[in-house]
């Protein structure tokens, strides 16, 4: 399978500057499986890319590069100006840029909300509590559940707990938000609450790049859809170009599939 990339990985260039660099990134898994073969991708400030592929394509793993959640062996991948060097001794500098919302909440069950959204800007920010809260409860706000704050995630449904998890991410004031599959581990009427929050960051000018199978999202909110497979970037287009005349046949088999 050859890589392919198109022309419209430079649309936002002459008017935009780049915030994810990714150069020829490859990994290998300690088994030896070649996950990731010479990926490369540029996001610009404000854009919205989804990237979409079948399971085990390397979305998931490419995506983690960005904040250093996954080493790289070959390559180059860049955030906002920094490197992310293979020592990753500039990992808390990439960490405090980059936000990540996973399929799982991960959020601190014996925390309530407004703790767990305050918490990484107290001890990583050094913010005051006073105004670590006051931001949270903006962000709660923003996303729809200020009236949670006092409540513990294992009270909350899972739509309301991925949305806190948003909140989290934001309270660190990153200039990338990463989504893996945000909503794949919720039930069918609770996908929208978060996709209408991501709508949202998205028309605020948030710099995003999303891993997700939701279509119409990807329709309405993406500036850029790439399809991953096999561990190369197999096409990338804007989304009217990639549902409606995909160029590869790879792409045409898998929309075959999903739409």
């Amino acid at each position: 399978m050859t890589q392919i990339q198109t022309d419209s990985s430079t649309v936002n260039a002459a008017d935009s500057e780049a915030v994810i660099i990714a150069r020829d990134v490859q990994k290998w898994y300690d088994n030896g499986f070649h996950v990731l073969k010479g990926v490369s991708l540029t996001v610009y400030k404000g854009e919205v890319v989804v990237v979409m592929g079948p399971s085990g394509s390397g979305k998931s793993t490419f995506i983690r590069t960005f904040n250093a959640l996954e080493p790289y062996q070959k390559g180059a991948v860049e955030i906002d100006g920094i490197t992310i060097a293979h020592d990753l001794k500039n990992i808390e500098a990439i960490r405090r840029e980059v936000g990540m919302v996973f399929q799982q909440f991960n959020l601190f069950p014996h925390l309530t909300v407004l703790q767990n959204v305050t918490l990484a800007p107290i001890w990583v920010r050094h913010k005051k509590k006073r105004e670590a809260e006051a931001h949270a409860m903006q962000l709660l706000e923003r996303v729809g559940i200020a009236e949670q704050a006092k409540k513990y995630p294992g009270q909350l449904s899972g739509g309301q707990q991925q949305r806190v998890a948003i909140a989290r991410s934001l309270a660190m004031q990153p200039k990338v938000m990463l989504f893996d599959e945000p909503t794949s581990a919720l039930d069918p009427e609770m996908v929208r609450e978060v996709l209408d929050v991501m709508r949202s960051l998205a028309r605020s000018g948030m710099t995003m790049v999303c891993v997700t199978h939701e279509v119409g999202f990807a329709r309405e909110v993406a500036d850029r859809v790439v399809l991953m497979d096999g561990g190369v970037l197999v096409e990338e287009n804007t989304p009217e170009a990639f549902f409606t005349n995909p160029q590869e046949e790879r792409s045409k088999k898998f929309l075959s599939q999903i739409l």
